[in-house]
């Protein structure tokens, strides 16, 4: 089994999305470093739906890439989450953002999985989160490894201003 890191993004905007995140939350108690406040954000991609609540989240445990991915995907299944419509609305979403392994970040072109998140670099619901949990953070991107910081300075102002904190997590209690 191989000691990893993962940072990990959920988003929600259907149902109690607080709960649908405090789930994911207490799911990964044990293997829990850091989660960010919760973030109200609009939606990405263009499909007309309610504001998402989301979450940073950073773990570690003995598991590989592919096993984070099917913990994400669990955990979307227990929210009941369908995939009708490309970016459109949905209980739960969980992505896989970063895994490094021994310090060094895991990258892959695999479409099952491929990281980090190619998209993870254009996204302040996912960086101004990130950043919150972790202000030394990097992102491995086609330009190479590049502070989290300087992505979010780069991204457009109105889009980091509408990532907005309203609330935080309970602390789940280690199992």
């Amino acid at each position: 089994m191989t000691y990893s890191r993962v940072v990990l993004s959920a988003g929600s905007n259907i149902g109690d999305r607080t709960a649908h995140l405090a789930g994911v939350v207490e799911c990964l108690a044990d293997d829990l470093v850091a989660v960010s406040p919760i973030y109200s954000t609009a939606p990405w991609g263009g499909v007309a739906q309610d504001d998402f609540l989301n979450v940073t989240i950073i773990a570690e445990g003995e598991r590989s890439p592919e096993q984070w991915l099917e913990i994400c995907h669990e955990l979307e299944q227990a929210a009941d989450r369908t995939r009708e419509v490309r970016w459109g609305p949905r209980t739960l979403d969980v992505d896989v953002i970063s895994v490094s392994r021994d310090g060094h970040v895991v990258t892959s072109a695999d479409p099952a999985l491929t990281l980090p998140h190619p998209r993870a670099a254009q996204r302040a619901f996912v960086l101004v989160p990130w950043l919150a949990v972790e202000p030394d953070a990097t992102l491995w991107t086609a330009q190479g490894e590049r502070p989290v910081a300087d992505l979010v300075a780069e991204l457009d102002p109105d889009e980091r201003a509408g990532v907005v904190v309203v609330d935080e997590l309970p602390t789940p209690r280690r199992r």
